[in-house]
């Protein structure tokens, strides 16, 4: 099973080169030991050397538990730098452009090593998840004093996002389910290429910024709300990719630390989700 996910393609187990991948292929439900005696184990039926790995096979409730963890983790972290923080004004927004600086920054590092490390180390993807927590806590506020509104928690933009985050999450699974959506080289290889490419376009946009020749891709204006709608339908397609990769990797019984690398996949497709969005809300407020 070879897969293009940045996030997934450093597995060996993701890609066909994992300890149940021998000559005797991947156990199954079919053939629980592989068709390589030597890679059988003696354990009983279930347990660690049935599958010839360092844990029990990743399931559904494995990888639920993990992203609960990774997710409950950053909405710790934002809350923390949202309520630690003082409250926005000229004379402190330094602190906080700073925790939003350091927690970006931190996240962006972090996800490369996730992403290219052959295999997952959970003391990673949370701090990931913590490092992530603390650049959407301080952007969240910094929305949140900006685009205020006197419509009470209903016209509270940062909320708006939240709700809208988890709906796009519950929309895009029932989705993929309902209508057996298959997912194929083609689709995997626009998605990835789309990513790299935003990540891209964000960085430049970025630099030329310090330079006071930025193009708008983070602005307020036509050209952002345009960036932030195609960043919000990408992160849609980022999360179709992560649910084929988990039934997958279910599917080929991979072992139960692969349930991490979901956990962070999925992450960050709820992250990815959740700014753009936030962006797209805070332009149509402005509006």
């Amino acid at each position: 099973m070879q897969s293009n996910n940045p996030i997934f393609t450093r597995s060996p187990e993701f890609n066909g080169q994992g300890q149940g991948s021998a000559a005797g292929g991947y156990a199954s439900p079919q053939n629980p030991y592989g068709s390589d005696p030597s890679t059988w184990g003696t354990g009983t039926p279930g347990t660690t050397q049935e599958y010839g790995g360092p844990s029990a096979p990743m399931t559904i409730d494995s990888v639920v538990q993990k992203s609960a963890i990774s997710i409950a983790l950053v909405f710790v972290f934002a809350a923390l730098t949202w309520y630690l923080t003082p409250e926005v004004t000229s004379e402190t927004a330094g602190s906080l452009y700073g925790a939003l600086l350091i927690g970006s920054g931190a996240a962006f590092a972090l996800s490369l090593v996730n992403s290219f490390k052959r295999v997952i180390s959970p003391a990673l993807v949370m701090a990931f998840a913590a490092a992530e927590g603390v650049a959407l806590g301080a952007l969240s506020k910094f929305f949140d004093a900006t685009f205020v509104s006197d419509q009470g928690i209903t016209g509270n933009i940062v909320m708006q996002a939240v709700v809208g985050t988890f709906a796009a999450f519950a929309g895009t699974l029932a989705a993929y389910k309902f209508f057996d959506i298959q997912v194929g080289q083609k689709f995997r290889t626009f998605v990835i290429a789309a990513m790299f490419g935003m990540v891209a376009l964000g960085l430049l946009e970025m630099v030329l910024g310090l330079f006071g020749n930025a193009i708008g891709f983070f602005g307020f204006g036509a050209l952002g709300l345009l960036f932030s709608v195609a960043g919000l339908a990408l992160g849609i397609f980022m999360l179709i990719l992560d649910f084929d990769m988990i039934e997958r990797g279910i599917a080929a019984r991979l072992p139960e630390r692969e349930s991490w690398r979901a956990a962070f996949g999925l992450t960050v497709s709820l992250v990815w989700i959740y700014t753009n969005l936030l962006r797209i809300l805070a332009i149509l407020r402005g509006d």
